[in-house]
This record gives structure tokens, sequence and C-alpha cells, in this order.
């Protein structure tokens, strides 16, 4: 039955006056079971011959057809296809991948076949025992006899059936009984059924073949039969029926592992191609997280300051030289704008400073005026004693509210409460002490709070005040209520003789400062990520190019472009993945490291920018390896398998 026919093929190699005619007008046919035996001395074409035979190469012209079907017309994943199901090589040089055990070298052309993993290793380890290697499973190839690795290769070409065994050389690199033992296994191999094409230069071997072709200068100059003894075909091997989602997830999990092995071989060049990324992602990770606890810090001591406030002060504007001789806010400015249904609160706000006297101590500090809401709408926390009073302010009472420096100061070791303060000259009884919240200044300063209405009647004997803190109700926007004020006091003033601060507005314009500085800085850390990646796409370049000869391998029994793309743009993105989470790691303790110090602000991580650095790992991952595992899918496989 005939199973190869070759008609007129042609083989060139190079160009112009370099062209080499290598196969010249070659037609043959090989019937299924022959035993042929392909002769010639070194350069007479005969590897080229087996290479198009193995539809590893293909011819310059000529027809290849095989089982009936033209080599010619089918794409690279076809004949991907068509020598992982029929064709099962044996090289002079075995061949084997240095990274894998022997059962994982033999089971790896049904990876690309599509068997499943459990039953390709149990096959693969029939196949070692039969070849009397079933105590060399784990052992890799650097771990055994050149004898004992032809066995695993030939082991791996009969792992998806053999039906054609394509051996080139294979007694080449071996000791006589070491080439002998591998001679009577092709021979058994016959025996079964295999349809054997054996290329030697050495006539010996040649003599265990029923059919003779001796080729010299690319011419078929003899074409003997020495017996008749063409074997009968064996047992097929089943297909493997498995469904396409069951098949793809199958491809890629062993494209997973295969490229977790790759990665943990070459364990130095992997880390210093991880080296970038990592960088690149502890330095986005750990400026987002100290932009984000600077934008906390200030946003807290706005807050503090109060929230969903607007402060009305006398002058035109901030900077205003002639605001200190403005003096038309008045309680009653006050008291309007609390009667309003937008506004929750307003407190006139008056302030002075002086001397304080307290038995034989005496310090500079300030006294602020405010009605009893301020210490609400501030924030203010109380820490010993009690805040005065609506009672307190109508009944013009000598009471103060201290602040934590104060207390420190005058009563580093005694109890404040009831003690009297001399403040120009009049008395004042501490009722309380307060913690200072969000004092965005000197820290140093020594407050007190007084009822409003004491600080003018008792103290500074002004008419006027210096501004009013309103308080916005909770479902009342604050641009609109800065609105209403403001024109409710221009039409009482008659003029626009006070200007407004709204602490929103401050917080926004912070807000977008922050997120703004944020952003610059992380598109300059932004900036170390693209270099990583073009680091990972120049390593894996080199991985390529070193790794050429095991993709020519991997070709060589049944892997199509896309395994090969699938497995390198795989290791890519693991190596950035990796990469990345060492970089949150890396950045996680120096956040930890950072919060330990007594610094004003923490650094604060969210969730959104770890995984938004862990998916610009996985996508440059897949940019930048997607050039180097395309270059990898396309390449010749006679060509690779040629690289040294």
């Amino acid at each position: 039955m005939e199973l190869i026919k070759l008609s007129g093929i042609n083989k060139y190699f190079g160009s112009g006056e370099n062209r080499v005619h290598v196969l010249k007008d070659i037609s043959l046919t090989i019937e299924k079971g022959d035993f042929v035996a392909i002769i010639g001395q070194s350069g007479s074409g005969k590897s080229t011959l087996m290479n198009i035979l193995g539809c590893l190469d293909t011819p310059t012209t000529g027809s290849y057809r095989i089982n009936g079907t033209e080599a010619g017309r089918l794409g690279a994943d076809q004949l991907a296809g068509l020598r992982s199901k029929t064709f099962g090589f044996i090289f002079q040089r075995y061949n084997l991948l240095s990274s894998l055990s022997a059962v994982d070298n033999v089971a790896l052309p049904a990876v690309y076949r599509g068997m499943r993993q459990q039953e390709r290793t149990n096959r693969a380890k029939e196949l070692l025992r039969e070849l009397g290697l079933g105590d060399k499973f784990p052992n890799k190839p650097n771990e055994l006899s050149g004898g004992q690795q032809q066995r695993v290769s030939i082991a791996r070409a009969l792992m998806n059936g053999g039906e054609i065994i394509l051996a080139d050389e294979p007694t080449g690199a071996l000791d006589s009984k070491s080439g002998e033992m591998v001679m009577e296994i092709i021979t058994e191999l016959h025996a079964k059924g295999h349809t054997i094409i054996l290329v030697t230069h050495d006539k010996t071997i040649a003599s265990y073949a029923s059919r003779t072709i001796e080729i010299k200068d690319g011419d078929i100059v003899s074409d003997t039969r020495s017996r008749e003894d063409i074997a009968t075909a064996g047992r097929p091997q089943t297909e493997q029926k498995k469904s396409a989602f069951g098949y793809l997830k199958d491809r890629v999990s062993e494209a997973f592992r295969m490229s977790v092995q790759a990665i943990f071989s070459h364990k130095l060049r992997s880390l210093l191609t991880m080296l970038g990324i990592i960088i690149g992602i502890a330095s986005v990770v750990s400026v987002v997280a100290l932009g984000r606890g600077g934008q906390a810090q200030i946003m807290a001591n706005i807050s503090s300051i109060g929230t969903n406030t607007i402060d009305i002060y006398p002058g035109s504007s901030w900077g205003d030289m002639r605001s200190n001789r403005v003096r038309t806010l008045t309680v009653s400015d006050s008291d309007l704008l609390a009667q309003q249904s937008y506004i929750d609160s307003a407190t006139p706000n008056v302030s002075t400073s002086g001397t304080v006297v307290y038995g034989n101590e005496s310090v500079s500090a300030s006294v602020s005026g405010a009605g009893e809401q301020f210490f609400d709408v501030r924030g203010v926390e109380l820490v010993q004693g009690r805040l005065y009073t609506a009672d307190d302010v109508m009944g013009i009472a000598s009471v103060a509210v201290i602040d934590e420096n104060t207390k420190n100061r005058l009563f580093p070791d005694s109890n404040p409460i009831g003690q009297v303060l001399i403040f120009s000259k009049k008395p004042l009884e501490v009722i309380g002490v307060a913690k200072r919240a969000g004092t965005m200044g000197n820290n140093d300063s020594l407050t007190i709070w007084v009822p409003y209405t004491t600080v003018m009647s008792k103290i500074t004997g002004a008419k006027h005040i210096n501004s009013i803190t309103v308080k916005i109700a909770d479902d009342v926007n604050s641009q609109m209520a800065e609105g209403n004020l403001t024109q409710l006091l221009l039409a009482k003033h008659g003029s626009q003789d006070f200007f407004t601060s709204n602490s929103d507005t401050i917080m926004q314009t912070v807000e977008s400062a922050t997120g703004t500085m944020t952003l610059l800085i992380s598109g300059i850390a932004l900036i170390s990520l693209i270099v990583g990646g073009i680091g990972v796409m120049n390593i894996m370049l080199v991985s390529v190019t070193e790794r050429t000869k095991e993709i020519g391998i991997r070709m060589a029994i049944g892997a199509r472009q896309a395994n090969i793309m699938e497995q390198f743009l795989i290791e890519a993105v693991l190596i950035c993945i990796l990469g990345g989470a060492v970089g949150v790691g890396i950045s996680a303790l120096i956040g930890w490291g950072f919060n330990s110090m007594p610094m004003e602000f923490k650094m604060l991580f969210s969730s959104e920018s770890i995984a938004l650095a862990i998916g610009c790992s996985t996508a440059i991952g897949v940019i930048f390896g997607f050039m180097p595992a395309r270059g990898a899918s396309k390449l010749n496989p006679i060509d690779a398998l040629a690289r040294e």
C-alpha cells in the first residue's frame, strides 16, 4: 500500500551565484510497513531528503504526497498536526530537552496531540519500561548515557503511535554495543508494523533495512531491495476525543507548566528580567500610597478647621492691607445669618493677644472669643472639664477653656480646673482643657477660648468682630449657601466690604492639586515600568535565541505555532506577574517601615492601586512578550533544529 510518493522533488539553497542544487529531480515511492535505508556521503542530500519526508522542510519544486495528501498545500499548523500524528523522529544527537525528565521528554509529543496528563504519563512510563528504562523515569538527559538517551528518543518517537519512524544517523553518536542495541529496537519496531526510514552513511547499519536507496550529489543512483519483508500495520493509535474547551484548557495548563519549568530552570536570568518590573511596581504603589496618605492628612487638617463651613472676613480678599481698618462685621450680622434656614449655626469670632498671668508665671497667649457652637464647628475635642455654654455667652461669664499647650506650660503638675488666670487685668476661671485639632501653623502657640461677649465687653471693648463662622445645613449645597449669604450681607451692608472662604472649595482645590501631583509622580514611576517591559522583551528575545533548538525540537514532535507562542507569552506574563507581586511586597515593606516612623502622615495603600499595578505588569508581559513569542512561533523547524 502506497504511503509516500515523491515526484520531481528539487531543493535549492542560497540565491544568485551562491545557489546550490541539493536535491535533483527526486522521485520515489515508499510503501506502508517498508524499511528503507537512505545512504550517501556527507553533503549528498540524504538529510535534506529526510527533512522533506518528515515535513520539517519543504521542496523548492515538485510534489510530495503522504497518505494521498499533498503536503505542499498544507499550512504550518497542518504540517505540525501531520508530524504529531504520523511521524516519530529519532535524531543522531537525541535532541532531548535538558530541563525535562525522561518521562516528560517522552510524553511531550502527546501534550501537543491533546492527550490527558495521566494517560500520557502512563504511556510514557510503559514505553520506557519496554525499552529497559523502567528505573530512569525521573532522570534528566545529563544523568543518562548516550545509549539510554537514544532509547528515550525512540520512546518519544513512539508516543503518538509513530506510524513512520524517521531515524537520522541513530547510531552516529553511540559506541558499537549501544548502536547494535538501538538497531535491534528499530528492527523490532519494523516487525510491529512501523514504517522505518533510516538515514546513514554506514552500509553496515543500512544492511538492517530491506530496501536501500543511495544518493550521490543530490541524485538517486540506486534503489535496491534485498528482501521482501513489508511489515503488516500494527494497531493504530486511538484518537483522543476531547471537547474544544477541554483541549484548550489542557493546552494552556501545559503551556503554563512548561513556562514555570523554563523560569525556574534559569533562575538568575528570570530574576534579572523581573528587576525592572519589581522596581517599577514598587515605585508606582509606593508613590500612590504616599500621595493618598499626604492627601488624607491635608484633608484631615482642613476638616478639623471646620467641615462644610464658610468663614466671612472684613476686606476685599486675603492680603487686603485695608482689612484691619474695615470694621463693618458685627454680632448682628452673625445673628441674621443664624436665622437663615440653610445655615445650621453661626458664631462671631473676635481675637486678641496679650500676657496671661498665673501665680508667678507670665506667658504670651492669644485669646479667641467665639460662641458656644464654635467647638462643634471646628471639631475641638474636650480633654478635661467642660466647654462654655449659651448661658455663659449670654451672661458674659468670665470663663475660659485652655488648650493643652497652655495647660502644660502653666499647670504642668496640677489640675487647672477652677484655677483663675489673669488676662489684661481681667480674671478668667479655667473650666476646661481642649485638644487643638487641625492647627495648620504654629503648634507651640498658647490659645485660650472665651465667650465672645466676654472678650468684647470686658477685655477689648470693641463693637465689631474679626470674622463670622457659619456651618451649612447638611442637606444644603455649600456653593448655593455661599451665594445666598453673600447676597444677604451685601444687601445689609450696601457694599462688598467682606469676603468669604469656603472650606469645601479649599478641600476641592487641595484634592485637585494633590491628585495632579500624584498622577504626575505616578506617570514618572510608570516610565520605569515601561523600561522594565523593554527589558522583559530584550531578555525574551535572548531567550528565544538561546532556545531556538528547543523550539525546533518541539515543532518536530508536533507543536503548532500557537503552542510555541502560548508558551513564550505565558512565560513573559508570569515573569511580569511575579515581578509585580514582589514589587507590591517590597512596597508593603517600605510602607511598614515608613509608618513605623514618627511621621505626620502615613502611607495609605489601596486595593485599587495594587490591582492596577498587577494589571499593568500583566499588560506589560502581554505587550512586550508578544513580539518575541510571535518570532519564536514563526521559526522554520529545520532552521531551528540546525541551531546549536
